[in-house]
């Protein structure tokens, strides 16, 4: 695979991660998701290895909307 198709896929995948958390938490605007999501696509930035990369964003996209759900409870 080379670098384009690499990162295509990687598109896909982190498109169906807000997919998956916008259905997860439908009380966040999707551009709250979209936002979270491309923040933790960005700490990844320069990571040589690429394939796992769409599950941390999920990771961690999910962590915060779940921190800031509880923030916002209290």
């Amino acid at each position: 695979m080379d670098n384009v198709e690499r990162q295509d896929h990687e598109d896909q995948a982190v498109s169906q991660v807000v997919d998956r958390l916008a259905e997860k938490f439908p009380d966040r605007p999707r551009s709250l998701i979209e936002d979270v999501v491309t923040e933790e696509r960005h700490l990844l930035d320069g990571k040589p290895i690429r394939d796992y990369v769409p599950v941390l964003i999920e990771h961690g996209a999910k962590a915060r909307l779940r921190q800031s759900a509880a923030g916002a409870n209290h």
